[in-house]
């Protein structure tokens, strides 16, 4: 994974260097509690493939990427909690509803979750669970999202150090 991973962002950093199209930016939570003394992340299935993705999705109006990641969890996941600063971003190719891919730049926020709704607007779109940061990075296909989420240890404020 690590050859992947930096190929990626080599690739990446090279393309940002001698210009291109830049990718469209989205806001991502990283859910996550700490259940019995063990942080736990949240996985929400997207609604295409079932992949196991974090809640994200696009700003709206002037609307903040902060403010974008606590409404993308209520509306993928149906949960509220408290938002901290970025931590990290991850590059992905989007499937569009016209058929073409569009590059897309994901920032990071974790959002520690006080709340989870029995009701919420995609329920019966997507499965939401539970999972140790270590596994969940196993599940996402994202080089630079799995080393985000593996890294995490509920602590917003290590991790972004």
């Amino acid at each position: 994974m690590t050859g992947r991973l930096e190929r990626t962002t080599i690739l990446e950093r090279l393309r940002r260097l001698f210009g291109g199209k830049p990718p469209r930016i989205q806001a991502a939570a990283l859910p996550w509690r700490c259940k019995d003394g063990v942080v736990e992340v949240m996985l929400v299935t997207s609604r295409d493939t079932g992949r196991w993705v974090l809640p994200k999705g696009w700003p709206e109006g002037d609307e903040t990427l902060d403010r974008a990641a606590v409404r993308e969890a209520m509306e993928e996941a149906g949960i509220e909690g408290t938002i901290s600063a970025e931590i990290g971003r991850y590059i992905y190719g989007k499937q569009m509803s016209s058929g073409l891919r569009s590059r897309c730049e994901v920032a990071v926020f974790p959002l520690e979750v006080k709340r989870e709704a029995k009701r919420w607007a995609e329920k019966k779109q997507r499965t939401r669970r539970w999972f140790a940061p270590e596994e969940a990075a196993l599940l996402v296909i994202e080089p630079d999202l799995s080393r985000i989420i593996g890294t995490f240890e509920g602590n917003p404020r290590k991790i972004a150090a």
